[in-house]
């Protein structure tokens, strides 16, 4: 893990170039076949290595920091309109369908509500969220989510998180080379922090109500005497 984070990756990189790194972040923003692509730590090795002449001259490569931070902001925001309009026009007949143990009619009802209230929200936080930034867009589409809104959205989520991110490492440089490895597994751990505190905070919640239900139930022995 520790070789694949510190030298695998710049070498990927080096190996796939702009359109590389441009196709990757496109498919993880709003592919299903996406979910797994590394993109933060994608995004931020290649603005290491923009920052970096050592590393370029090292990896024999190029990176020019305008071009790898436009492009990977075009990509974001295409991907995840290609996404929205997956959802809306695929996404949405899954629905259609006799309710199943994943797709019922419950859950697209759900999404509408969640996405009417919180949607923009919902679209710029989950751009720093590995796996929900690719099902984010498309559960947009599925809960008919205006366009022109998520657009707009779309277009701020993704210029903090490709250019913040291709920003932070172009930067930082050679000063991140050295450091490259704890950088990226901190980027990494930050990530996903935010889903896991929130499935813990529904599990504590459920087992807090349940224990409370069973606290509230008489004891008919007591109500006996």
């Amino acid at each position: 893990m520790e070789h694949f984070i510190d030298f695998d990756l710049k070498e990927f990189i080096a190996t796939i170039g702009y359109i590389g790194v441009f196709a990757i972040v496109f498919a993880e923003s709003g592919l299903l076949i996406g979910f797994f692509l590394p993109g933060d730590s994608l995004l931020f090795t290649a603005g290491v290595i923009a920052g970096s002449s050592k590393l370029q001259d090292t990896l024999g490569v190029e990176l020019s920091y305008p071009i790898l931070a436009i492009g990977c902001f075009i990509a974001a925001v295409s991907g995840d309109s290609v996404g929205y309009w997956f959802g809306k026009r695929v996404g949405r007949r899954l629905f259609q369908r006799k309710d199943s143990l994943f797709f019922k009619k419950k859950y697209l009802i759900q999404a509408e509500e969640m996405y009417h209230k919180h949607g923009g929200k919902i679209i710029v936080i989950a751009r720093f969220i590995p796996i929900v930034r690719t099902f984010a867009p498309i559960v947009a589409g599925i809960g008919t989510m205006h366009y022109r809104r998520f657009i707009s959205y779309n277009v701020f989520g993704g210029l903090l998180w490709a250019v913040g991110v291709v920003s932070m490492g172009y930067f930082l440089g050679d000063a991140a080379d050295g450091y490259l490895l704890p950088i990226v597994a901190a980027i990494i751990i930050i990530s996903v922090l935010p889903p896991v505190i929130h499935v813990l905070h529904d599990y504590l919640k459920e087992r807090n109500a349940k224990a409370a239900e069973v606290t509230a139930i008489p004891d008919p022995d007591v109500e006996a005497s």
